[in-house]
């Protein structure tokens, strides 16, 4: 079992940057992938972006240059680095983690972008 915290979320201008952290229960070695998801008021869960084990990153389209993960092994927590923040970018942030038998989300952080 997996249990994921994140943190960071809040309120933010147009421009603005924020910095969320996910910090995971057991040691990150063990996880394959881990990820970032977020979910606007009636919109469906997109990915945002998403770190392996072995450092690979991917990144949706509308955050590719504004939006950076990382992984801190040592202190079994993934990071998103947001820059240049735009309205749209306003929904819960999800982190998610995967491993070989189950996959595990966090209870959500908001992130509100005002014009």
């Amino acid at each position: 079992q997996v249990q994921l915290v994140e943190s960071g979320g809040g309120l933010v201008q147009a421009g603005g940057s924020l910095r969320l952290s996910c910090a995971a229960s057991v040691s990150i070695f063990s996880i394959n992938v881990m990820g970032w998801y977020r979910q606007a008021p009636g919109k469906q869960r997109e990915l945002v972006a998403t770190a392996t084990f072995g450092s690979t990153t991917n990144y949706a389209d509308s955050v590719k240059g504004r939006f950076t993960i990382s992984r801190d092994n040592a202190k079994n927590t993934v990071y998103l680095q947001m820059n240049s923040l735009k309205p749209e970018d306003t929904a819960v942030y999800y982190c998610n983690a995967r491993t070989t038998f189950a996959n595990y989300w966090g209870q959500g952080t908001q992130v509100t972008v005002s014009s």
